[in-house]
């Protein structure tokens, strides 16, 4: 009997210590911050807050009811799929400081960060240059025979967020930022975390579906997109969002990340057509088919916004789902030459011109 207790006065010890360094990681600057009152009472009033969090405009569920933690977990751990390259992937090392075009450019970094340069103003999207995950175990990158990070670049003078999961918002990379950052552009709710991270309130503008803001000759507009959001366990507690960004010359629509539906043809004939899409491909899955698009639905959603060209991200840096690496760029391929869909696939690194744009290269083949 002594023994017996003795040994659950160690597993309540154990219990207990387990769920205090829980609490004190759940602390940590990585998860973000929390609005405040002002920012509470925006989030309330918005006409997608219902329930106590943000809606899709279509009824969407993170994954089927049948697949369950346990179901997916599975597949990952038997998965066969080569879902990382076996070589680093070779990246073009350009000096983004001393960077001089006189036309419009764009950098693609891998997954959804890309830098634009665009009438001589620096503009930065979902930079993430560490893991996709607060959890050093998970969400590590692939090899990059170059790593850029946030010491290579100049001043920003607008960076855009389009949502706050890891993969599109990351800590570290923000932190080094926030002094070299002019303006930033986030969906409602995403402020909280800039703010918790030292970024001054002035410099945030936080948008709700169809706000519009001018900002150094760029007009931006905050459009829909299916997707959900969350840092903790909480989902739905900030706004996920795409953008339409409009210069003088050019109109550009940020996909974010977004399943398929309606909203790509109404954005395409209310805002389009577009000189460039910039769309997620990969990271799908047949467990969660709603929240991300396989290739087809990408092409698809491209015709739907009328774009004259489209650039795929989302993919050759992590690996969050079960295909293999290459697989949504060969079948997005396949899908847009039949649908004589102008196809953007730039290299990792590689400048892009915006207004001559002929980067179609098979590169990840090599």
């Amino acid at each position: 009997m002594r023994v017996f207790k003795k040994m659950m006065l160690y597993f309540l010890v154990f219990i207990a210590s387990l769920a205090i360094a829980t609490y004190l990681f759940l602390q940590s600057a990585v998860f973000g911050g929390s609005p405040n009152e002002t920012q509470i009472k925006r989030i309330e009033a918005s006409p997608n807050y219902k329930d106590g969090s943000f809606q899709n405009l279509s009824p969407t569920t993170v994954s089927l009811p049948e697949s369950s933690f346990f179901k997916v977990l599975q597949e990952f751990i038997f998965n066969k799929e080569e879902t990382e390259p076996k070589q680093p992937i070779e990246v073009v090392k350009t000096d983004l400081k001393n960077l001089k075009s006189d036309e419009p450019l764009i950098i693609w970094f891998g997954h959804s960060s890309y830098l634009m340069l665009i009438d001589g103003k620096t503009i930065l999207v979902d930079p993430v240059f560490n893991r996709a995950s607060p959890i050093p175990l998970f969400g590590k990158p692939f090899k990059f025979s170059y790593d850029y990070g946030a010491a290579d670049f100049p001043e920003i003078d607008i960076l855009i967020i389009t949502h706050d999961h890891y993969d599109h918002l990351d800590y570290q990379t923000i932190k080094k930022l926030i002094p070299k950052t002019k303006n930033f552009i986030v969906p409602l709710g995403v402020e909280a975390h800039l703010i918790h991270w030292g970024a001054n309130t002035e410099a945030i503008k936080s948008l709700d579906w169809h706000d519009e803001t001018q900002l150094l000759d760029f007009k931006i507009t905050a459009t829909p997109a299916r997707h959900f959001s969350g840092r903790k366990f909480t989902r739905g507690n900030t706004l996920w969002s795409s953008f339409v960004f409009k210069s003088d010359k050019l109109n550009i629509y940020l996909g974010g990340d977004s399943g398929y539906d309606t909203h790509f043809k109404t954005i395409g004939d209310k805002y389009g057509p577009f000189d460039l899409a910039i769309l997620e491909c990969g990271q799908y899955g047949t467990n969660w088919p709603l929240i991300h698009m396989f290739p087809e639905q990408v092409a698809q959603a491209a015709a739907d916004l009328k774009t004259k060209q489209l650039l795929p991200v989302h993919w050759a840096k992590f690996s969050l789902a079960l295909h293999n690496w290459t697989e949504p760029i060969n079948k997005l391929t396949y899908v847009a030459k039949a649908k004589n869909l102008s196809l953007q696939t730039p290299r990792i690194g590689e400048p892009l011109s915006l207004t001559n744009m002929d980067k179609t290269t098979k590169w990840w083949q090599n």
